[in-house]
């Protein structure tokens, strides 16, 4: 907290992604931490501090992303909602909810599981609706084929091939409860659960899963990249732009 007199709001946050360079506050490039902090400390008058469950890379975008921030003064939490709005405008981040906390509660570090989307589209002609908004693959994709090799990867595994480079994460061995592909029209949709994950690991898994999808890679071959843990033995990176962070599950309170 900011001293005595700050009051924490857990809030949920949804945000188009593509003008970011991430969650994350950084140096010469805006972020959505940047934007809600400068308009929580102006609607405060003090010093705001604003953490979300989940740093996400740039351009990508979230339907509910839970953070918290601190205001420097008491607020209800009606009037906080409407006021990071509306000075957070022009920039496409809509504060969906806010509620008083605990200051025991901690966006990132209380959180339990995090979900992901990732929406591709199979389509040859362009989007004028979506652009932006899904990855665009001109051929046909199996989603059989695809959901036989995300079971591969579903448990406690050494993410090692599914890893950045740059990844800072002191450990590549994550657990993910679920991966599910679903398909709506031409629509095909990747949901991915876990209770945390590594950088570019969500895109870095869709990526190799649309080359299974494609038929240029098959399911087994997914386990034997893992198996390898090896960066070189993935499949392409999947584009930013296709991935939502749809939500982050807490403990009930009490």
């Amino acid at each position: 907290m900011n001293g005595d007199a700050c009051i924490r709001h857990r809030i949920e946050v949804e945000f188009d992604g593509a003008p970011f360079a991430g969650w994350q506050r950084q140096d010469g490039a805006l972020s959505v931490q940047q934007v809600l902090e400068e308009a929580g400390e102006q609607l405060s008058g003090g010093k705001t501090h604003c953490y979300g469950a989940g740093r996400t890379d740039a351009g990508v975008h979230a339907i509910a992303m839970t953070a918290h921030i601190d205001l420097a003064k008491p607020m209800d939490s009606w009037a906080v909602m409407n006021a990071l709005n509306a000075l957070s405008r022009p920039h496409p981040v809509a504060v969906l909810r806010a509620e008083p906390v605990d200051d025991r509660f901690h966006a990132r570090f209380s959180c339990v599981e995090r979900r992901y989307l990732y929406r591709l589209i199979q389509r040859r002609a362009p989007l004028a609706l979506d652009a932006g908004r899904l990855w665009q693959v001109s051929h046909s994709l199996d989603i059989g084929l695809m959901q036989k090799a995300a079971d591969h990867l579903v448990g406690h595994h050494d993410f090692t091939t599914f890893r950045s480079v740059h990844c800072q994460s002191k450990s590549p061995v994550k657990s993910i409860t679920e991966i599910t592909v679903s398909e709506d029209g031409p629509e095909i949709i990747v949901r991915l659960r876990a209770r945390s994950f590594l950088h570019n690991q969500v895109r870095s898994i869709v990526g190799t899963l649309e080359r299974v999808g494609a038929g240029r890679w098959e399911p087994g071959a997914v386990k034997e990249a893992l198996d390898a843990q090896d960066r070189s033995r993935c499949g392409p990176v999947a584009p930013a732009h296709g991935l939502y962070f749809e939500k982050a599950v807490y403990e009930p309170a009490g």
